[in-house]
C-alpha cells in the first residue's frame, strides 16, 4: 500500500492511498462471501459457488463496488493508525481508481483557537423584575381553568361556546359537514374558513341560520381561494364562561392549596422570578458566549462546518419524523428546495460549530474538568427527586440501574462540563473572577511573608532572655 501525505494546511491532511493487488484481496473475499450467500448459480448450492465462478457471473467491478463500503473506511482506519494521525472530524473521502483501487481522504485536524484578551470581556446582565400585573395574568389562567361554562338564554357573544350543527358548500361541493361541534367564535378564530366567526354573534339556542362567506384570495389552500361558501348553521346551546371569585376558596383549590389568595400570590411570584432569573441566565449565558465568539479567532476545516451542517439536517428530519413528516414532504410544503433549505441552515451550524469550539477551547485554557464525584453527586440529586412516597422501589431500582450504566454517566459528565463552562464564562463576563482575584491579593498582602514571621519571631526570641536565664544570672551573682 502507497500513502502520500500532504500537510499543506495546519487544519486539514490530505493522504491519497493506493492499494496493492494483496491489500484489496481480503476485501474482495469478503464481498464474495456477502455476494454468493445472496445468488442463484446453476449446478452449485446457495454459498457454495467458487470465488471465480461467482466472480465470472456478477463481474470483478460489483464485487469490487461491493467490497469499497468496507475497504475503504477500514484502511483509512489503518493508515491514520500507522500515520499516527488524530482526526478531529469524519474525513472528506473520494474513490479516485478503481484498478487499482485509490482513494484520496481529506482529514479535518483540531481547529486552531485563539481566544484573545477573554477575562475582559464584560456582559451586561438584565435585572429580574416580576410586576403585579405578571402575577394577575397568571391568577386570571388559573381562573380560566377552573371557569363553568353554563347556559344563557340570550344571543350569542365573542367567547361564548356554542354546539353546532355546520354544513359549507364550495361549488356543490360539501367542504364543511360537522355535527354537534363545540366552537367559540372571536377575532381571531379563522375555522372553518375566515369570516365565519362573525356570523354566529347574534344567534341563539335553536335558531337556524344560512350565509355566505367569500374565501380571501390570499387563502393558503389555493384551491379555494377567491371562492364563496354557502353555510347553514343550526345552533343547539348557547353557553358562557363564568369565573370563579378570587377569594380564599379559590386559592384552597389551586394546586394543594393554599391559605388564602396572599399565600397564593407570593407563591405566583415567587415561581415566575424563578423562571424570569432563569431565563435572564440563559440570556447571559448566550450574550456571553456571543461576546467569546466575537472575540476569539477560529481556524477550522471548512469540513468540520459541513459535518455541523449534515448534523444540523439529521435533527431536523427527526423532528420532522416524530411530527409524521419527512424532509421532502415539509419542503414541498414551504415551497423550498433542499439546497435553499441548506443555506439558510448554514449560518446556524456555523455558529453552533464556532460556540462549541471556543466553549472546549475555554475549558481547556481555565482547566475545567468534571471528577467522578461530581457525576455521583448529580445522580445522587435526581435519584433524590425522583424518591418519593408514591415512588414504587422497582422504579427506584430501575433508575439506579440507568443512573450507573457508563452511558449514563457519560452524558451526565457532558451536562456538568457545559454548564460549568457556561458558569466560568459568566463569570469571567460579570467580572466575578477579577474581583475574587482582587479580594484574595489583599488577603495576601494583609498576611506577613514567612520570611518576615520567622524574622519577627527570631527578634522577640533574642530580645526577650528566657526565665532559665534570669536564674542562672542571678545565681552567677
Amino acid at each position: 500500500m502507497k500513502v502520500t501525505r500532504d500537510n499543506a494546511s495546519p487544519i486539514e491532511l490530505t493522504l491519497t492511498v493506493e492499494l496493492e493487488p494483496e491489500d484489496e484481496n481480503p476485501f474482495l473475499e469478503r464481498s464474495y462471501r456477502r455476494t454468493v450467500s445472496r445468488i442463484n448459480i446453476p449446478g452449485f448450492r446457495r454459498g457454495k459457488a467458487p470465488r471465480r465462478i461467482v466472480e465470472s457471473m456478477v463481474g470483478r467491478t460489483a464485487l469490487l463496488q461491493e467490497a469499497l463500503d468496507f475497504m475503504v473506511p477500514e484502511t483509512l482506519d489503518k493508515v491514520l493508525t500507522d500515520e499516527e494521525v488524530s482526526a478531529f472530524g469524519e474525513p472528506s473521502i473520494e474513490v479516485t481508481e478503481l484498478e487499482p483501487v485509490s482513494f484520496t481522504a481529506t482529514i479535518p485536524l483540531e481547529p486552531t483557537i485563539d481566544l484573545g484578551d477573554y477575562r475582559s470581556l464584560r456582559v451586561e446582565s438584565e435585572p429580574v423584575e416580576v410586576g403585579e400585573e405578571q402575577v394577575d395574568d397568571v391568577i386570571s389562567r388559573l381562573q380560566e381553568e377552573q371557569a363553568v361554562w353554563e347556559p344563557v338564554e340570550r344571543p350569542a357573544q365573542y367567547g361564548d361556546r356554542l354546539n353546532l350543527d355546520v354544513n359549507g358548500e364550495i361549488d356543490g361541493e360539501i367542504v364543511v359537514d360537522d355535527q354537534d361541534v363545540e366552537f367559540i367564535p372571536n377575532e381571531d378564530n379563522v375555522l372553518p374558513f375566515p369570516g365565519f366567526a362573525p356570523n354566529l354573534v347574534g344567534l341563539s339556542e335553536e335558531e337556524e341560520s344560512e350565509f355566505t362567506v367569500t374565501i380571501p384570495e390570499d387563502y393558503p389552500r389555493e384551491q379555494y381561494a377567491g371562492k364563496d361558501v354557502q353555510f347553514k348553521v343550526s345552533v343547539l346551546s348557547v353557553k358562557e364562561k363564568n369565573l370563579p371569585d378570587l377569594d380564599d376558596e379559590f386559592a384552597k383549590s389551586v394546586g394543594e392549596g393554599f391559605d388564602d389568595v396572599d399565600a397564593l400570590r407570593e407563591s405566583v411570584r415567587e415561581s415566575l422570578t424563578s423562571q424570569a432569573e432563569a431565563a435572564a441566565r440563559n440570556e447571559l449565558e448566550q450574550k456571553s458566549l456571543e461576546a467569546l465568539c466575537e472575540a476569539a479567532v477560529v481556524n477550522a476545516s471548512p469540513i468540520l462546518y459541513e459535518r455541523e451542517l449534515e448534523a444540523m439536517q439529521a435533527d431536523r428530519e427527526r423532528m420532522l419524523r416524530q411530527q409524521g413528516l419527512d424532509l421532502p414532504t415539509y419542503l414541498r410544503f414551504m415551497g423550498k428546495s433542499t439546497e435553499e433549505f441548506l443555506e439558510e441552515m448554514r449560518p446556524s451550524a456555523e455558529r453552533r460549530l464556532v460556540g462549541g469550539l471556543v466553549l472546549r477551547k475555554l475549558a481547556e485554557v481555565e482547566d475545567i474538568e468534571v471528577t467522578d464525584e461530581d457525576i455521583q453527586g448529580e445522580a445522587d440529586r435526581l435519584l433524590e427527586m425522583s424518591t418519593t412516597e408514591e415512588a414504587e422501589p422497582e422504579s427506584l431500582d430501575n433508575l439506579r440501574e440507568f443512573l450507573g450504566s457508563e452511558s449514563t454517566r457519560d452524558n451526565i459528565r457532558s451536562s456538568l462540563h457545559s454548564r460549568l463552562v457556561l458558569e466560568r464564562l459568566t463569570d469571567i463576563t460579570q467580572g466575578k473572577l477579577d474581583a475574587a482575584d482582587d479580594e484574595a491579593e489583599a488577603d495576601a498582602e494583609e498576611q506577613p511573608s514567612t520570611a518576615e514571621s520567622n524574622d519577627e519571631t527570631s527578634a522577640e526570641t533574642e530580645a526577650e532572655p528566657t526565665a532559665e536565664a534570669d536564674d542562672e544570672n542571678t545565681a552567677s551573682a
